[in-house]
């Protein structure tokens, strides 16, 4: 009798864990934990994000989430796998829209579509770009995300096996393109707006604020420099960039 009783207990406790790990919608997992974080983080910012918050989003306490991420701070890491999942999902998607490149071989046309596929997704997700700064560039190669290290070696297998440069040229190529895909898009996400209800242009970006006699360039071009280049704008530069570096064939 004691021992049916102890095996109810266990049972019992054992459907209590389970229980717990359903949400309002489900079983939970990983990619349910870290898919509703990511829905709070675009909707609230990085600032609503907290265990307390993702588990009230999916109708658990914060401890049913320690299975799936071990603090707030792998919460942040398992943002950026986030980002470079659903960067995979466009690269598999052949019908997502392209912006044309110039003619040119099979391995620069493919470098221009993982820019364009990563500028998507970054915009599509804006509170989580800085984190591709804080989180991802912060870490040792090796503990970043797998989903980041396929993107890097995604890179790396066309400028080695397809444009034919060695380790260290292709190395130099990576870094080079890394930093133009991930500059650019921090540029175009930049505040340049002061007032946004001013109708005036030039009151709109707080010109009135740069002394005309010490900053005469950037006031003059500070309307051009608001404004967002777009896949073309990451095309072009990225082309003058692998001519620059590669070579035009």
């Amino acid at each position: 009798m004691a021992k049916r009783d102890k095996d109810a207990g266990q049972r019992g406790r054992a459907n209590g864990r389970r229980a717990g790990d359903r949400g309002h919608y489900g079983r939970l997992s990983r990619e349910r934990v870290l898919a509703t974080a990511l829905e709070l983080v675009d909707r609230e910012g990085l600032s609503a994000l907290s265990m307390r918050r993702v588990g009230a989003e999916l109708g658990v306490e914060a401890m049913a989430l320690y299975r799936y991420a071990r603090s707030k701070d792998a919460l942040l890491d398992g943002l950026v796998e986030a980002l470079y999942l659903e960067l995979e999902d466009d690269l598999a998607d052949t019908d997502a829209t392209r912006v044309p490149v110039a003619d040119g071989p099979a391995w620069r046309a493919e470098l221009h579509r993982i820019a364009q596929a990563t500028y998507r997704v970054a915009l599509a997700h804006p509170h989580v770009v800085p984190l591709l700064a804080t989180r991802m560039l912060a870490v040792p190669l090796a503990r970043r995300p797998l989903a980041v290290l396929k993107d890097h070696e995604r890179v790396l297998t066309l400028l080695e096996e397809q444009a034919g440069l060695d380790e260290k040229g292709a190395s130099a190529a990576f870094r080079a393109f890394s930093s133009w895909v991930l500059g650019y898009i921090f540029v175009e996400l930049r505040a340049m707006v002061d007032n946004p209800e001013e109708p005036d242009p030039a009151f709109r970006l707080g010109l009135h604020r740069m002394p005309a006699q010490e900053l005469p360039r950037l006031r003059r071009t500070a309307p051009s420099l608001a404004e967002h280049g777009g896949v073309r704008g990451l095309a072009a530069g990225l082309d003058a960039l692998l001519d620059a570096e590669l070579g035009r064939p």
